[in-house]
């Protein structure tokens, strides 16, 4: 589950800059160790958190035959527009194969299919069809409402600090992890394929006809619903 609506405003503006000026006061008058406890208490939530968010995803998904992770998957095509399968594997933070696999069961329910790319013949975009932008649309809906509902304690600048926070956390456990500080590209931008895109050899999955391909013969071929993370 993703926070994809929000003030956007001038005055949620303002707010923020306040926020985050009296959150620098604070970080300065903090001693070192004070932020180093603090920054080991979000890194241990962060995998509880998780798996929770998982699971009510896949409570939210129960008769929409989708997994979390192809919720993942639909939310990166809504919120970024066609993207190639590498592209949305390093957006995700996963290696391609389970992202074809997700890819290939949105395309046998109707959600998704290939468009030319482009920039390279090889290695096609992957859209939302009209149906699964209206079955995002439906779902996201009623996640934001119960976002609403339920956080509606937090102001705009405190979630706007939670996310730099994340950030700055993902860019250094991405630095710990490959040793570069470079952050991989995520910008989706089909004009810019790389040596992923080029090698890529995914499974073609069937381009839109004006209907419905059928569902798979043996449902040992889907994806599970714990494989990946939520968005």
């Amino acid at each position: 589950m993703s926070v994809i609506e929000g003030d956007a405003g001038h005055g949620a503006g303002q707010g923020i800059g306040a926020d985050s000026d009296a959150v620098d006061t604070r970080r300065t008058a903090d001693p070192p160790a004070a932020t180093e406890e603090l920054l080991y208490d979000v890194i241990r939530r962060l995998w509880p958190l998780h798996r929770t968010i998982v699971r009510a995803v896949e409570r939210e998904l129960e008769g929409t035959g989708m997994t979390a992770g192809e919720h993942a998957l639909l939310d990166a095509l809504r919120t970024h527009g066609p993207r190639t399968v590498p592209q949305l594997a390093r957006s995700l933070g996963l290696d391609r194969q389970p992202v074809q696999r997700w890819v290939n069961h949105a395309a046998d329910l109707g959600l998704v299919v290939t468009a030319p790319n482009p920039a390279h013949r090889r290695s096609s975009l992957i859209r939302l069809t009209d149906e699964g932008t209206e079955v995002m649309r439906g779902i996201q809906d009623a996640e934001a409402a119960e976002l609403r509902r339920g956080l509606a304690d937090l102001s705009p600048g405190e979630v706007r600090t939670a996310l730099r926070v994340l950030d700055r956390l993902g860019e250094e456990f991405r630095h710990l992890a490959d040793g570069s500080r470079v952050p991989p590209e995520e910008s989706g931008n089909p004009e810019m394929p790389d040596a992923a895109d080029q090698e890529d050899a995914q499974a073609a999955i069937p381009p839109a006809h004006g209907h419905r391909p059928p569902a798979p013969a043996r449902p040992a071929d889907r994806p599970t619903q714990t494989e990946g993370p939520a968005a």
